[in-house]
């Protein structure tokens, strides 16, 4: 009994955090835009614990519409030189940084926040995925190229932990060829 309200504790002190993890400030719609490399994911998410092993390093392209919205571009280069591509329309809120999108393929709703940038360098995406009302963390490691220093891997970790997420699921991804332009 007392390990299960300490482990129930544990859990709800996670939400927690992750409720309040919070958008970078003076977020620059316009300097976000471009081709963005995926080089990290971290969930305890189960479909992400089955699937690690095989993934790599995709891209994302964020483009800004006329109202403020987010184009979201994703592309990943198959081993069979198929591309696997989802798109999704990430909607603003009243919080610059913070986006908020239905996606129809994984049938979720999706609270998006840009939690720390430098706009010529690196993007921490903070994601809490919500399906049949239970909620999941996902956080995204961006960069402007495939290589990330050991110390931006380094705080992508230590954010995740905060998040959460076990440290057998913070991983960053081996490199990959790039999808061709669709």
């Amino acid at each position: 009994m007392k390990n299960t309200l300490l482990g129930l504790l544990g859990v709800l002190g996670a939400l927690a955090v992750c409720a309040e993890v919070m958008p970078v400030q003076d977020f620059s719609l316009e300097k976000v835009t471009g081709k963005w490399y995926m080089v990290g994911l971290a969930t305890n998410s189960l479909w992400f614990v089955n699937q690690k092993a095989a993934m790599k390093m995709g891209t994302a392209t964020l483009a800004p519409t006329v109202t403020g919205d987010l184009d979201i571009s994703y592309a990943n280069l198959n081993a069979d030189g198929t591309c696997w591509r989802m798109t999704h329309l990430a909607k603003k809120t009243e919080t610059p940084g913070r986006f908020t999108f239905r996606s129809h393929t994984w049938n979720n709703d999706n609270d998006m926040r840009i939690v720390d940038i430098v706009y010529n360098d690196y993007a921490l995406v903070h994601t809490i995925k919500t399906k049949d009302g239970v909620s999941e963390i996902l956080n995204k490691l961006y960069s402007r190229t495939p290589e990330v220093s050991d110390a931006l891997q380094q705080k992508f970790t230590q954010f995740s932990l905060d998040a959460g997420i076990r440290p057998e699921n913070i991983v960053i991804l081996p490199r990959n060829a790039d999808c061709p332009e669709a």
